[in-house]
């Protein structure tokens, strides 16, 4: 029995997710080639940047096994690009391949695309057929959905804790209240970021790496520090080879800066108020710099002001099956005098990874753009 179009899309969403840690800055799509007579004869995920896109990588599938790609149907999750980006336009790879037909999930959210590569398969002859699986390809993308259209990334807060929701120990010790496996599946959920969030604090505290240390994982995300009076170690474990570092201070110190960025980091000057660093203006300027997907890990301090601030889309959160007592907490902000004030959520999933529990939580209403 022959496959239905959301079948075939459905594969090319799972390719699309495979290349998940990968496409940063470029969105995660796949791309499934489907012959007249219904044979699979190309697949594939768009690469690293400035690699192929994945429709160029399902045309070069199908040529490796030799088959024949006209007058077959390409299902992509995402609308093939129409511009000179750091590659050339899919669109046009499609048209001189000679596909008859292309069933998409979702348009471009980037304005350089935005409905253009769809008109100019139409203007090839190429029927169109849009929507199937846009909800999923959407949430794929989040990020650069949010990048494009919000101009800010989607900001996604981790956070481990006991059932009591107790981050550390009155003294700051943390190490480690969840399991193996919730840090391993923390660690994925770091790889799929386009950069790491954290704050002076945890970095004075702990001097943490915040890198992926995985298996088979290459690209390490960028890093974040929100560094309000530049006091960054210049030893801080944070100096990782290969990975950009950027520094956001409020309160200007051009020898530490100089220092700084003679280790490698990029120290920008974002004043606030009271002497803090202006976080909605950080988001900005980290869309600015190509980040997708914004992913926090920080103490109850930094997590507290972009809550309050309302700067934050998802949250992650461990709870291990312990109980601490005093402590040091999620999130520092309010009181609150009416519960009605009260940030509402919406859980997305809740699984186990023994002997914890997962909760993924988003602000109601916050994917809506």
């Amino acid at each position: 029995m022959a496959l239905a179009s959301v079948d075939y899309l459905r594969q090319a969403i799972a390719l699309a997710k495979s290349a998940s840690d990968l496409t940063a800055p470029n969105p995660r799509v796949g791309c499934v080639l489907v012959s007249p007579q219904g044979l699979v004869v190309g697949q594939g995920h768009t690469q690293k940047a400035g690699q192929a896109h994945a429709e160029v990588m399902a045309l070069r599938d199908a040529a490796s096994k030799g088959a024949s790609v006209r007058g077959a149907t390409a299902y992509v999750t995402l609308e093939p690009c129409s511009h000179h980006g750091r590659t050339g336009p899919c669109c046009d790879a499609l048209v001189t391949a000679g596909i008859r037909k292309a069933v998409i999930s979702i348009e471009d959210p980037n304005p350089l695309v935005a409905g253009q590569g769809i008109a100019r398969l139409r203007a090839a002859g190429i029927a169109i057929e849009v929507g199937a699986c846009a909800f999923e390809s959407r949430e794929l993308n989040m990020g650069f959905f949010s990048r494009m259209i919000r101009k800010t990334p989607w900001v996604r807060m981790k956070v481990a804790a006991s059932l009591d929701g107790k981050t550390a120990l009155p003294n700051g010790i943390s190490q480690w209240i969840t399991s193996d496996a919730a840090r391993a599946d923390g660690h994925a959920w770091r790889a799929r970021a386009c950069a790491v969030l954290t704050g002076i604090g945890t970095v004075l505290a702990d001097n943490p790496r915040l890198d992926v240390r995985l298996a088979g994982r290459q690209r390490q995300p960028h890093l974040v520090v929100v560094d309000s009076r530049l006091e960054t170690p210049l030893n801080a474990h944070l100096f990782i080879a290969g990975r950009a570092l950027y520094i956001y201070a409020a309160e200007q110190n051009d020898a530490k800066k100089s220092a700084l960025e003679a280790r490698g980091a990029i120290v920008i000057y974002l004043p606030g108020a009271n002497g803090k660093v202006d976080l909605a203006a950080m988001l900005r300027d980290l869309a600015r710099l190509e980040i997708n997907e914004l992913h926090v890990e920080a103490g109850e301090k930094l997590n507290g002001s972009l809550v309050r601030e309302g700067l934050v889309d998802e949250f992650i959160v461990y709870l291990a099956p312990k109980l601490l007592g005093r402590g040091q907490g999620m999130f520092s902000f309010g009181p609150l005098t009416n519960l009605a004030d009260a940030l509402p959520l919406e859980f997305i999933s809740t699984d186990r990874l023994e002997p914890d529990l997962r909760i993924v939580a988003r602000v109601r209403g916050r994917d809506q753009f």
